[in-house]
């Protein structure tokens, strides 16, 4: 039984989301058309279970580059109607229409010449006649078995404003790296923003020997810059190639005694992986994960070492 009561609630709910396909023409064009030429802010308003959606709503709306925030229509006529100011954009949410609270604001955005987009089920609703647009988001039942909680009706409006925003989105021509501008303190935000020039080890940190250098002084290098490796430069200070902990494992494997005697030109790995300092650091992670190695030079144009970013760096910084 609860099985099935909760299926009945999914299909109910999927239904009324399904039937709003068929919905979106014109009107849903002039909304998008208002929203998107709005010279002020998007002002989401709603009351109960209504203004919990439209708090989503207007989060999304800012998210993705649509100035926008939020206004309980109750505490609004106790002073908050102060945050709309004319060239806002209203959009209001009702699924009766008939929202008291609501519908006590609307003669004040009128006389400031406020667009006001509504997302209700009642089509003769005094909300809906006075909106410049009215987008249908009526159902023909809720999911709750009395008919009293709001269920489909609130994922229906949440999935219309899901609806606008995306297709603002899309206007406005709206890139990851707008997304990643209004998320900094997320994965996706450090992945996009960050550059291997932020995260990389430089100047005196540069594990570096020449290539007449022994191995004595390779190892205490290795050792002293505690990256698991050193560049190897040519006489022009450019980078001939590196020397990691690993290659030592491989010449002592080969059962080399006198490792010391040995110069760094005849150890080290030539033309190694490299990667330039205004490349992003998911950039990096990618060329490490697809050779499985856990540090790389930074050059400039001129094959002379910048710097060197290590896997750990990146996994401190949250971009792997």
């Amino acid at each position: 039984m609860v099985i099935e009561n909760a299926k009945r609630v999914l299909r109910i709910e999927a239904e009324s989301i399904q039937s709003l396909i068929e919905r979106i023409g014109e009107e849903f064009l002039q909304a998008i058309d208002i929203l998107l030429f709005c010279k002020g802010r998007v002002v989401v308003t709603g009351m109960g279970k209504s203004g919990i959606i439209g708090k989503k709503i207007a989060a999304t709306l800012a998210s993705t580059g649509t100035p926008a925030l939020f206004l309980n229509p109750a505490e609004g006529i106790h002073g908050d109607l102060g945050m709309i100011t004319k060239g806002d954009v209203l959009i209001a949410i009702s699924n009766s229409g008939e929202t008291e609270e609501l519908n006590k604001i609307l003669p004040l955005i009128k006389r400031l010449d406020i667009k006001l987009i509504s997302l209700t089920g009642g089509l003769n609703s005094t909300l809906a006649m006075i909106s410049d647009v009215v987008l249908d988001v009526g159902v023909k039942e809720e999911a709750c078995p009395l008919g009293l909680i709001p269920t489909a009706s609130t994922t229906a409006a949440l999935a219309m404003g899901d609806a606008l925003a995306v297709a603002l989105l899309e206007k406005r021509g709206f890139k990851e790296e707008d997304f990643a501008f209004y998320h900094p303190g997320g994965t996706l935000g450090k992945k996009l923003l960050l550059k291997v020039e932020d995260l990389m080890h430089k100047g005196k940190d540069i594990p570096a020997v020449y290539e007449d250098a022994s191995m004595k002084d390779a190892i205490l290098e290795i050792s002293s810059k505690k990256l698991g490796m050193t560049s190897v430069l040519d006489n022009k200070g450019k980078l001939s190639g590196i020397i990691t902990d690993g290659d030592l494992r491989r010449l002592l494997e080969k059962g080399e005694t006198d490792i010391f005697r040995i110069k760094a030109n005849d150890v080290m790995t030539r033309n190694p992986k490299t990667i330039k300092g205004n490349e992003l650091a998911a950039k990096a992670v990618s060329i490490m994960e697809q050779h499985s190695i856990t540090s790389l030079m930074v050059v400039n144009e001129d094959n002379k070492p910048e710097g060197i970013i290590h896997l750990h760096d990146l996994l401190k910084t949250g971009v792997v």
